[in-house]
């Protein structure tokens, strides 16, 4: 049967390390030399193997570690952190916005990670131990996990305000009903994006302020640099979202508009016509002693005053600024 274990690795504090076996795992994470395992929260071993090689924490990390719905938060407990943070889902045919989770005990000598679903930020840290340009230390792994996490969060953002900008010009271009669908997916995604990124720089920034001896100096600006991240993020997706809903009201006022001119054109077609309509209807009636009927050019003087009632219409409207 297949391992619950995806990644296991050894460091050697000089920014690489070495890829281990199930069995030696368990052992160095014991030992006081940084170690870090990566699981897979969907495998039945998981939880099994958690209780039995992790035993000395608290249950309810492995709760945590394994729990179905998380949202991206940190808890501290003793010289260690339960991390639960989020990056976008850039897995294929996945939507950006539904965005992936991973869970991780963090402490001086050991890092242990659970995802349910493919995270390639993951394994942006894994080449990187593999190039020797890896994390030397737990501080150091969180905060190049995070800008990992951040960097892809980056292009999303790029493209979803170049869709927003390419909605924007063909709406004042060419406005068309069928951008509205477009206009609701925009907002959907930034409203979803925020909800899991705006917890998540809250919990950057409590795990900045918390009190671990691995957390030192640099460590803490760089976790200042990526909260500042995750800000901006944020405050880029309120700006999405508000625009989003500015870019759907100036669509329906354009189309408000244009329905509006077209029904003020046929309310001036029909007010001209409406005498017209009248005078026609009235000689039209089958009685006898109608004016000219006896007369031969009786129908044509008739249309040549209709056309002066006509001009004189448009005169009168005109002058009182109907169009």
């Amino acid at each position: 049967m297949s391992s619950p274990i995806l990644l296991a690795y050894d460091f050697d504090g000089a920014g690489g390390g070495k890829s281990v076996s199930d069995k030696v795992i368990a052992r160095e994470l014991k030992n006081d030399n940084l170690a870090w395992v990566h699981l897979d929260g969907n495998h039945p071993d998981t939880k099994p193997w958690l209780d039995k090689e992790i035993s000395y924490l608290d249950p309810f990390v492995v709760d945590a570690l394994i729990a179905e719905e998380t949202r991206p938060r940190v808890a501290e407990i003793g010289d260690g952190a339960l991390l639960i943070l989020r990056g976008v889902n850039l897995n294929e045919d996945a939507d950006p916005e539904d965005m992936v989770s991973i869970r991780l005990w963090i402490d001086k000598a050991r890092i242990i990670s659970v995802q349910r679903r493919n995270l390639k930020a993951v394994y942006d840290v894994e080449d990187r131990i593999r190039m020797n340009k890896g994390p030397r230390d737990a501080g150091e792994f969180i905060n190049m996990l995070l800008a990992r996490l951040s960097d892809r969060m980056a292009l999303v953002l790029t493209e979803l305000d170049e869709e927003t900008d390419d909605v924007e010009e063909r709406i004042l271009e060419d406005p068309d009903t069928s951008l509205r669908e477009r206009i609701i997916g925009i907002r959907k995604e930034a409203i979803m994006l925020r909800r899991y990124m705006a917890p998540q720089k809250d919990a950057i920034g409590q795990l900045r302020l918390a009190e671990f001896s691995w957390l030192e100096g640099p460590h803490r600006r760089h976790l200042q640099e990526n909260y500042d991240h995750l800000m901006r993020y944020v405050e880029d997706l309120d700006a999405i979202r508000e625009r989003a809903q500015i870019i759907k009201d100036e669509l329906a006022n354009i189309i408000a508009d244009k329905l509006n001119r077209n029904l003020y054109i046929l309310s001036v077609i029909a007010a001209i016509f409406l005498p017209l309509g009248f005078l026609t209807g009235l000689l039209g009636i089958n009685v006898g002693g109608i004016p000219g009927d006896q007369y031969p050019y009786a129908f044509a003087i008739f249309c040549g005053i209709l056309t002066v009632l006509v001009i004189l219409q448009i005169l009168i409207f005109r002058k009182l600024k109907w169009f």
